[in-house]
């Protein structure tokens, strides 16, 4: 593997399992090349923790050894299949991006109705899905919008991911409160059952049947192998997907999920995403709080205007914007989606710093933290932050993502001590007090739920509008006032 005599080290932790530097580095520039994913670029200890289990469960000591088993032709693929699903990250929960489901139900979704009357049918392409949440999302509005027509639509919503484990649970279609987060009780009573109050709960089949899952890696869609089925997809989702791709894999990407669209599709991606890779292949639509793209010349016979397109790539985030939708249309359709649409009131999801990076201990330490809460291990969670915290008890954004961890466990005491002391630590961390205000409203505290929203909106007043918001997952500081002012509103 290696031609001729080099330098090597060799780590030996405490359970016997042998890093051999070289081997390590070709090993990883496999994964990469494999997946196309760089996020473990800078995280070499995080993508050892996860090699580690993968040598364990094949009894292997050394990663020489390890190589040999993912070159092996009996064993190889099964093996390449494991370790992808043991190291992709997988961040999900229902109606994320929330003005982005405001766009689809709203716009997109209506317009891609209207123009397929006559076909009566539909395909959408959630790429990149996970343990499903985002395409189930897509099949509750479009269910919803569609209502008791749907029986003479020919309806069909694709999840797609390189990670067998999360397709399994897709296809359970089975959560707990962590992706559920951002549902109201009133509305997962009406497209979940649970065996009891503390779920799990389970999709409902009306809307589970809409979508179906399979196995399919983007990396093809940059070499020119997709599978032919994969084309003429009236929407696209593929969204915090293209972040973990270096930029010119991106552009081959853009230019295939192109191909894959129908001449008047829709694409959506993650607000962090939209870049000069998409001039060539797409035009940009601007929608209310979001961007979308289409296939060049399906503006024309839209009647909208195109937007600009971010001239340098944005950082590597996965922002959120929460922004309170408008005042519905009238009409049945108008009202069904409404009713698909969360409130802006409700926890956050578990945010990516938009700080500068910590020190690599710390940087190592968030993403395990936050890869265990997305897992859905929130004990875990809060155990990992209680480490953290023991070993640099003065940084305020630990006690940020304990709070939120501890608020979607329902422990309201815990997740105010720690939102209170990310404040204290940093009397200007915006989001520590939007969080607190959020929290203070919902366990009935209206007058400290106001002070703790109107302290929010004049820290984020100071600033830009178009500012983002350290930890606040991609909300920028004009999205913030406005949403704290409508939140404070019902208890003015």
């Amino acid at each position: 593997m290696v031609a001729g005599p080099m330098m090597t080290t060799t780590r030996k932790p405490s359970d016997g399992l042998l890093r051999d530097e070289a081997a390590f580095r070709i090993l990883k520039d496999a994964v990469v090349a494999r997946t196309g994913h760089h996020y473990y670029d800078d995280k070499d200890d995080l993508l050892w923790e996860r090699l580690a289990k993968r040598l364990r469960a094949a009894g292997v000591r050394t990663v020489q050894d390890y190589l040999a088993r993912l070159g092996s032709p009996e064993a190889g693929e099964a093996e390449w299949n494991a370790l992808e699903a043991e190291i992709t990250i997988g961040e999900t929960f229902f109606f994320r991006f929330a003005e982005q489901f405001e766009a689809l139900r709203r716009r997109i979704l209506p317009a891609i109705i209207e123009r397929n009357r006559e076909t009566r049918r539909i395909r959408i392409w959630s790429a990149g899905c996970s343990t499903g949440a985002e395409a189930y999302s897509v099949a509750i509005v479009l269910r919803e919008l569609l209502g008791d027509d749907i029986s003479e639509w020919s309806v069909g919503v694709v999840g797609t991911d390189i990670n067998d484990d999360v397709l399994a649970a897709a296809r359970q279609a089975t959560y707990g409160k962590w992706t559920l987060r951002s549902m109201p009780p009133e509305d997962r009573a009406r497209w979940f059952t649970a065996p009891g109050p503390d779920g799990p709960w389970t999709l409902k089949p009306a809307f589970r049947g809409l979508a179906h899952f399979e196995r399919h890696n983007l990396v093809s869609l940059a070499e020119g192998a997709s599978p032919l089925q994969f084309t003429g997809f009236d929407l696209i989702l593929c969204r915090n997907v293209l972040i973990y791709f270096h930029a010119d894999a991106v552009a081959r990407i853009v230019t295939g999920l192109a191909d894959c669209l129908a001449p008047e599709g829709w694409l959506l991606v993650g607000h962090a995403e939209a870049s000069p890779a998409f001039v060539g292949a797409l035009d940009a639509v601007e929608l209310p709080g979001t961007m979308a793209f289409r296939p060049k010349g399906a503006l024309r016979t839209g009647g909208v205007a195109p937007a600009d397109v971010p001239a340098a790539p944005a950082p590597i985030v996965a922002p959120d914007q929460r922004v309170r939708p408008g005042p519905a249309r009238t009409g049945s359709a108008a009202e069904r989606a409404r009713r698909s649409t969360p409130p802006a009131l409700r926890p956050g999801p578990l945010p990516r710093s938009l700080d500068p990076a910590p020190a690599a201990g710390g940087a190592e330490a968030l993403a395990r933290l936050r890869e265990t809460a997305d897992r859905g291990d929130l004990v875990g969670g809060l155990a990992l932050a209680a480490q953290a915290l023991a070993a640099e008890p003065a940084n305020p954004a630990l006690f940020y993502y304990r709070g939120l961890i501890a608020r979607a466990q329902d422990q309201a005491a815990e997740a105010e001590a720690a939102f209170r002391r990310a404040i204290y630590l940093d009397r200007s961390f915006v989001m520590a007090h939007y969080q607190l205000g959020l929290l203070l409203t919902g366990r009935g505290d209206l007058g400290g739920g106001r002070r703790a929203l109107r302290n929010a909106a004049a820290l984020a007043a100071a600033l830009p509008a178009d500012a983002e918001l350290p930890e606040g997952d991609g909300m920028t500081a004009g999205a913030l006032r406005t949403l704290a002012r409508l939140t404070m509103s019902p208890v003015a």
